[in-house]
């Protein structure tokens, strides 16, 4: 892929991946992190994909339609379940990590499954092994980032391609990192931390992550190489929590003490985040090691649109869920939506969240649906319709809408409506389903789910905190949850 300048660079790029669609590709770690991102691009690429999970029953094929994608189980430190692997792959994605598994002895683990990898991929037509690492650019090597090398390195050894992404920070709700950043931000106005947050590194958006994943794919100028990836800065840890709470909009101090412990530090991170105390060990040793880049030729041959810390924060907060659906929008939308963009709150965020969820069995499904695309307004809300209109009259207090607005209509309900203090943001009754987002005055952003499917009703309220406050509020609500919603989702299944 040769060429003189950025428009014919360009062009070969849109050359190459036209040229690559409808590849056979395997997938390991389809149920991690990365993975889950990745499938959807490689699915839209027209590739046909072959899953690897260690139990099909964590993996919801039904959420693909009829794409072209495949599971098949595989424990790569069991050699018999190797022979699932189809020969005629042109590609595979190697995304296994096990950090999280043992403080002891991961890195054993992983080398193993890194050599049961190796051997079957060579005895298969694969053209290129994709390996994301991390980066590894310092003489002093956590045990985690010595693993990743040692890997890096087994997979070298294959009758196969190899390229190497080495990423550091993954910026994106779901990865360990970001949401370790999200839970000291949100909980901690004052943070008394360990001295590595003085240590530098180059985050990198989840998205960024897996548009390299996708541009290597059998690119031969990247056959047989390593590159590191990462964002437009370099930040501390300290910088990196700073910057979350000015997206946030939350006023946070850090004072960084000089002594603290390893074994102190994890446990720091163990009590205030919502880690395992295994990962924190793991993550707090990397931690004191820098993960810049180095320099590669990565960017000249695949110009990738890389975002900010800020902008990958910002991201992480505004995933688009829509679809692809059409919607219309009507009436006056609440300024906070129009302030954060509708994207943003389109799909029921899966981290960083509380639930409250409910279920009740449905004796007539009609007539379920029916008392759901009726709630609200004149109708109420099925249940001690009294504290629902507290809640609307605290929140006119507070300069929110209250429940004033009611409803267009008494029987239908169309996304874009109001209704009470809420936002529509789906309605299908097909499908069964409602979705609401709360505009009423909240620390934190709120959705209400109705969804009847296999003679059940699930109704779920999800709320994402803002900070301490938002906590706190919470909890403070939960026992009037406890009798609104259970009272609720009873009256409504029948």
């Amino acid at each position: 892929m040769q060429g003189t300048g950025d428009g014919t660079r360009s062009r070969d790029i849109v050359y190459f991946l036209g040229r690559s669609a409808d590849l056979k590709i395997l997938l390991t770690g389809a149920t991690g992190y990365i993975g889950r991102k990745l499938l959807p691009s490689l699915l839209a690429s027209g590739h046909e994909v072959f899953c690897c999970v260690r139990d099909r029953r964590r993996f919801d094929i039904s959420a693909y339609g009829k794409s072209k994608v495949h599971v098949i189980e595989v424990n790569f430190l069991k050699k018999e379940t190797l022979s699932s692997i189809p020969y005629d792959i042109d590609a595979a994605y190697y995304l296994v990590h096990s950090m999280s598994a043992s403080m002891d002895n991961f890195d054993v683990l992983e080398r193993e499954s890194a050599i049961n990898f190796a051997a079957a991929l060579s005895a298969t037509k694969v053209k290129q092994v994709i390996y994301l690492s991390g980066i590894v650019n310092t003489e002093k090597l956590s045990k985690h980032l010595g693993s990743r090398k040692a890997v890096e390195v087994i997979l070298t050894g294959g009758r196969y391609s190899l390229t190497t992404l080495r990423a550091g920070i993954i910026v994106g709700s779901g990865s360990a990192s970001f949401e370790i950043i999200r839970d000291l931000v949100e909980k901690l106005p004052v943070m008394v931390a360990p001295r590595w947050l003085n240590t530098r590194c180059q985050p990198i958006a989840v998205s960024n992550v897996t548009e390299y994943l996708s541009l290597v794919l059998l690119n031969e100028d990247t056959f047989g190489k390593s590159f590191d990836i990462g964002g437009t800065h370099i930040l501390t840890y300290r910088e990196m929590l700073l910057g979350f709470a000015r997206v946030r909009n939350l006023r946070r101090r850090i004072y960084v003490v000089p002594v603290m412990t390893p074994r102190l530090s994890s446990y720091w991170l163990y009590f205030i985040t919502s880690t395992s105390y295994k990962l924190a060990v793991n993550l707090v040793h990397s931690m004191k090691i820098e993960v810049v880049c180095g320099d590669n030729n990565l960017q000249k041959v695949l110009p990738v649109r890389l975002l900010s810390y800020e902008e990958a924060v910002t991201a992480a907060f505004r995933d688009d869920g829509s679809g692809g659906a059409a919607y219309s929008w009507t009436g006056a939308l609440s300024s906070r939506i129009l302030e954060n963009g509708i994207d943003a709150v389109m799909k029921v965020p899966e981290f960083g969240c509380y639930y409250d969820k409910r279920v009740a069995g449905v004796n007539d499904r009609e007539a379920t649906i029916a008392r759901i695309w009726a709630i609200g307004g004149s109708t109420g809300w099925y249940y001690v319709n009294w504290l629902w209109r507290l809640r609307g009259f605290v929140d006119k207090l507070c300069g929110g809408v209250g429940l004033r607005r009611g409803r267009r209509s008494m029987t239908e309900i169309s996304p874009g409506d109001a209704l009470d203090f809420w936002r529509v943001l789906y309605a299908s009754k097909e499908e069964g389903r409602l979705l609401l987002f709360a505009e009423m005055r909240l620390p934190g952003e709120a959705w209400l789910e109705f969804s009847v499917k296999g003679g059940k009703l699930y109704q779920t309220a999800t709320f994402r905190p803002l900070g301490l406050w938002g906590r706190l509020y919470w909890y403070s609500v939960l026992p009037f949850h406890a009798i609104v919603f259970r009272g609720m989702v009873k009256r409504l299944a029948g």
